[in-house]
């Protein structure tokens, strides 16, 4: 099994996921898109919080690395499959899951 299939795997598992095509990537959603896929199944983008982007970064550099742009400051953050194993996927993946299924509350 490649990285990128065992990273869809897991992001299916996650409860109420559901996957669409995304420009060239592949989306993973609950209520809003919370990862893609990228076409040549190298990589992943999630979404953390900004404060866990950088505490990510921080702590595996070689795996996490923020987007260099404003979808980057607001917290997406790519994954690279190169030194990414299972573990390190499904952490990254059930992190970003909770980010895709909160419900913005009221203003």
């Amino acid at each position: 099994m490649t990285k990128s299939e065992t990273f869809t795997q897991i992001a299916m598992s996650l409860e109420g996921t559901r996957s669409a095509p995304h420009f060239d990537r592949i989306a993973f959603k609950v209520r809003r898109t919370f990862a893609t896929l990228a076409a040549d199944g190298m990589s992943a983008n999630l979404k953390f919080t900004p404060d866990e982007q950088e505490f990510k970064c921080a702590v595996a550099p070689d795996l996490f690395s923020a987007i260099p742009n404003g979808w980057g400051r607001q917290g997406w953050t790519v994954l690279n499959f190169k030194g990414a194993n299972a573990d390190d996927m499904r952490a990254a993946l059930v992190m970003a899951h909770a980010h895709g299924a909160a419900v913005k509350a009221p203003k």
